[in-house]
């Protein structure tokens, strides 16, 4: 008991020298508010695409890979508390960010229920050098919290890249898909044989990333694929 009251304290007392503030207006956050405030929580531009109906994502991949379906959590903007919450999830080692998503994301899935049994769950993979530099894969935190909620495995052994490239936001669809052949291996390929597989990744734009992950997988037999991310380019 004196423990928890000392443990209390000092957590009051953190929070008075370093209040929590809101990773969407940097104002400072309210007592039962946690990573977002009310307000940028309630603004956050969700997409409202499912696994059911027909969305933007599913027409980014229309004749390029052979997918089931394709959705986003959410709108991705130049400005705005998406961007926000994502590069403090890959750049200020704000690890959190990813498992709240994910978890957010999981749940509303799940009442949507339009999913069929998914085996496996799987993170677009970033290189090695940048996993030991960054210390996570920002992917991997959101993925994993999915699995949670879908009741499956989150793996990330399976599908590796090879080179660690530079950021490629600039870059159009063509030269992304020439810096990007052969990035991505598959290992323990029988694992996978004949299951459903959701893979994840961070930010769609072009969705060339996506549509060499995927080539990768559905080389496997019998493989379902489905893809999924945290935001979609808007």
């Amino acid at each position: 008991m004196l423990l928890t009251k000392l443990s209390n304290i000092a957590n009051d007392i953190n929070t008075l020298l370093l209040p929590p503030t809101c990773f969407g207006c940097n104002n400072r956050l309210n007592r039962g508010e946690k990573l977002l405030c009310t307000v940028c929580r309630h603004q956050l531009p969700l997409t409202d695409y499912n696994f059911n109906e027909e969305n933007p994502v599913d027409r980014i991949f229309y004749g390029r890979i052979n997918i089931k379906k394709a959705s986003s959590f959410l709108h991705f903007t130049e400005h705005g508390v998406v961007k926000n919450l994502i590069h403090n999830l890959k750049y200020r080692n704000q690890e959190q960010i990813g498992k709240f998503l994910g978890d957010w994301y999981g749940q509303i899935i799940l009442h949507n229920n339009y999913l069929p049994k998914i085996d496996f769950v799987i993170p677009v993979p970033i290189h090695r050098r940048k996993l030991k530099k960054r210390g996570y894969n920002q992917t991997t935190l959101f993925a994993k919290q999915l699995a949670a909620r879908l009741k499956c495995d989150c793996i990330e052994n399976v599908l590796v890249k090879t080179a660690n490239t530079r950021t490629q936001t600039k870059k159009n669809r063509l030269a992304r898909w020439y810096d990007n052949r052969s990035l991505y291996i598959l290992v323990n390929k029988d694992l996978l044989t004949n299951k459903t597989i959701l893979l994840v990744d961070d930010v769609i734009t072009t969705g060339a990333t996506m549509e060499l992950c995927a080539e990768s997988l559905l080389n496997i037999e019998g493989t379902t694929l489905y893809v999924v991310s945290m935001a979609i380019v808007t």
